[in-house]
Parts: C-alpha cells; sequence; structure tokens
C-alpha cells in the first residue's frame, strides 16, 4: 500500500501531467481562456503538493504559511475559470473572501496556531469546491451530463477537505508543529488525485463542447449583422408548427440596389446594419431576427395575435424610417416594406408561412413600399401604412 509522501508525489505528477496538456490545449485555441486558468490553477496546486511533501518532511512555520496559501489560492483559480466557462461575472465575491481568510490563515499560524491555519484553509477550500460544484449545477445550459460529473466531482473533492478540517477540530488540535497526518488526509489525498484527474478530462471535454457551439453559432449568425441566418431559421423552426399566435414578417428593404450602385456597397452595409440594431431594439422573449440574405429580413413572433404582430412590425418600419447614414453625397434615409404570414389553429408549416408573408411583401412593394400588409390588407388589397413616409 503506498504510504503518505507516495501519495502526494502521485498527486504532483498527476497535476503537471494535467497543466502540460492543459497549457497545450490553450496554445492551440488560444480564445479558450478558461483552459488556460485551469492550467495555472493546476501548477499551484502542484507547487502546493511538492512544497507540502517538503514539509512534512522539514517542518518550517514559513513554509507552512506558503502551502496553506498555495492550497486556497489554486483552488481560487479554478473558481475562477468556472465562472469564466459560465460567463458568471463578479470575481469579486469569490476572490475577495478567499483573500481574506489567506490573510487570517496568515496571521494565526505565524502565532504558532497553525492547526488553525489548516483548519481554515480546509474550510476555505470546502467553500470554493462547493461554489464551484453549485455554479456547474445551477448555470451550465450545454451538455447536463458533463456538466453534472463535473459537480459531482467539485462536491466529493469538498467533503474531503471538509473531513481534513473536521478531524482536527473535533481533536481540538489547533497547534501541530508538522503536517498532519491522519486517515482524512490519506483519503483526500487519494480523492484528490481521482478529482483532479477526472476534472482534467472533463475540461478537455467542456473545451471541446465549447468549440462545438462557438462553431455552430458561426454557422448559424449573420457576419455583417450579427442575426441568426436562414440556416438557423430552418434548424430553429423547419420543424415547428405555427399556431394562431405565431406569424413571420418578411421585411425587405427599398431600392437597396439604387443604394448599392449611387452610394457604394460600404453605405449598403451600413444601411444593413442600422435595419438590424432597429430590429434588435424590440427583440424580446418569443421574437427571432434573421437576415436571409442580401437585404432580405424575416421576423418570427411567438404567442402574439395578429393585430400585435402587425403592430410590432409597423413599429421596426416606422423606426427604420427615422434612422439616417451619413455618406459623402449627404445623408441618405431609407425605408422598409414588410409583409405578414400568419399560422392557423390546425397548424402551418414555416413554408406556408413564408410563402404567405413573401406573398404580403410584394403586395407592399406594389402598394407603393414604406408599409407592412398582413392577412387582414391582403384581402382587401388595401395597406396599412406606418405614419412616416420615406423623404
Amino acid at each position: 500500500m503506498l504510504d503518505f509522501s507516495s501519495l502526494l508525489l502521485a498527486a504532483a505528477l498527476s497535476g503537471i501531467c494535467l497543466s502540460v496538456t492543459m497549457f497545450a490545449i490553450w496554445f492551440t485555441a488560444p480564445k479558450a481562456g478558461f483552459v488556460l486558468t485551469v492550467a495555472c490553477g493546476i501548477l499551484v496546486l502542484v507547487a502546493h503538493v511538492i512544497l507540502f511533501w517538503r514539509y512534512t518532511k522539514d517542518p518550517d512555520p514559513l513554509l507552512c504559511q506558503i502551502v496553506l496559501a498555495l492550497l486556497t489560492l489554486g483552488f481560487l483559480i479554478l473558481c475562477v475559470s468556472a465562472m469564466q466557462y459560465l460567463g458568471v461575472h463578479g470575481y469579486r465575491r469569490a476572490v475577495a473572501p478567499a483573500l481574506a481568510a489567506m490573510a487570517i490563515c496568515a496571521a494565526v499560524t505565524l502565532l504558532g496556531l497553525d492547526g488553525v491555519g489548516f483548519i481554515i484553509t480546509y474550510t476555505t477550500v470546502t467553500a470554493l469546491l462547493s461554489a464551484i460544484g453549485a455554479m456547474f449545477w445551477i448555470n451550465g445550459s450545454h451538455d447536463r451530463r458533463i456538466l453534472l460529473v463535473v459537480s459531482f466531482l467539485s462536491g466529493t473533492c469538498a467533503v474531503s477537505f471538509a473531513l481534513c478540517g473536521m478531524v482536527l477540530l473535533t481533536k481540538g488540535q489547533w497547534t501541530l508543529a508538522t503536517a498532519p497526518d491522519n486517515w482524512a488526509e490519506r483519503l483526500n489525498s487519494v480523492v484528490a488525485v481521482a478529482c483532479m484527474t477526472g476534472l482534467g478530462a472533463l475540461t478537455l471535454s467542456l473545451h471541446h463542447l465549447q468549440a462545438q457551439i462557438e462553431l455552430k453559432a458561426e454557422t448559424m449568425t449573420d457576419p455583417l449583422t450579427g442575426l441568426m441566418n436562414r440556416r438557423a431559421l430552418t434548424s430553429l423552426y423547419g420543424e415547428r408548427s405555427f399556431g394562431p399566435f405565431m406569424s413571420v414578417v418578411m421585411f425587405d428593404l427599398d431600392h437597396f440596389k439604387r443604394t448599392n450602385d449611387v452610394y457604394g456597397h460600404p453605405v449598403g452595409d451600413q444601411v444593413l446594419c442600422r435595419f438590424a440594431a432597429v430590429i434588435k431594439k424590440y427583440a424580446r422573449t418569443g421574437v427571432d431576427a434573421f437576415r436571409l440574405g442580401g437585404e432580405e429580413f424575416a421576423v418570427v413572433m411567438s404567442r402574439m395575435t395578429e393585430e400585435k404582430a402587425h403592430d410590432l412590425a409597423s413599429k421596426i418600419c416606422v423606426a427604420f424610417g427615422t434612422e439616417i447614414v451619413a455618406t459623402q453625397l449627404g445623408k441618405l434615409r431609407s425605408t422598409v416594406s414588410g409583409g405578414i404570414g400568419f399560422g392557423e389553429a390546425s397548424g402551418r408549416t414555416l413554408d406556408d408561412v413564408l410563402a404567405e408573408a413573401d406573398a404580403a411583401l410584394y403586395a407592399a412593394k406594389r402598394a407603393g413600399r414604406n408599409c407592412v400588409i398582413g392577412r387582414t390588407a391582403l384581402d382587401k388589397a388595401d395597406p396599412v401604412k406606418p405614419a412616416l413616409r420615406s423623404a
């Protein structure tokens, strides 16, 4: 059976291998900042393990303070990496309490109460690991299986550190003058090696998962406007049945070819981005916007009556009419036409709703542009136009 020193060296070797792997991944994908943070955190923990092994051979008060500080710092960095990956803001909420605990630990250890210092450090590490597990449990929105395993490993490691602190606390070991060596410490060494190895492997999986998500986002996003593209529309709504409270608005910028010919394509791109910005202002839950290509856009509205859908589309049309783009030839104001296709109680396909919206859009063009036509107006061939007309 391995002795305590062998367990510590095994933990150090495992950590070194993991950190090297993480650094290699980061060099190939610099955008994955959380991987670099994980690598740094593991490297700090490796330094802790090596110095702790040295402390077991030659106890020294200053070395004790360094060992405890590195343990807290290493898991603090891992906590920050979890916040980076999950997009949790407010690092100060984790950093400030951890630094305060490190300062208190250093103070009591300096006074000779190294046992109290170990208890404070183990408590802090338990809290950091518990926070990591809770964040992945609550904030994870990707592959739940991977995130739940991360939560489990973090929780298991937190329990092992909590046991180490409880043993010292229950025995009243306020002053040690040497490294603690008990069943909890040995168990912690085994659990830490297993959990760090598992978390390292899961970090690779999370990196791969994040890369897939970013690639999918790129293929689903229009690079010019930042809106979703036609592929995203088909992916999200291609198999949906459009009920009576769902609709699609097709927008087409008026005389856009002339804008490009007269003012140039860079100005045309500005106009497209301005219209996308207007749509984003009216975005909310149940409203998804897409650029289908060229000057064509689509907005899918859910949980909205026909009247409210028409009202929102008209507001977008009016708002865009107020946008002015400065050009070398003077101020440019553009307009947009829209047509709305609606779902039905029996359900309609995306293609059917788009076809109706497209027919309404062409009716809006024939009616003089700068207007939105819905089902009623299309049937009566009497478009409802917004109050503002293009100059």
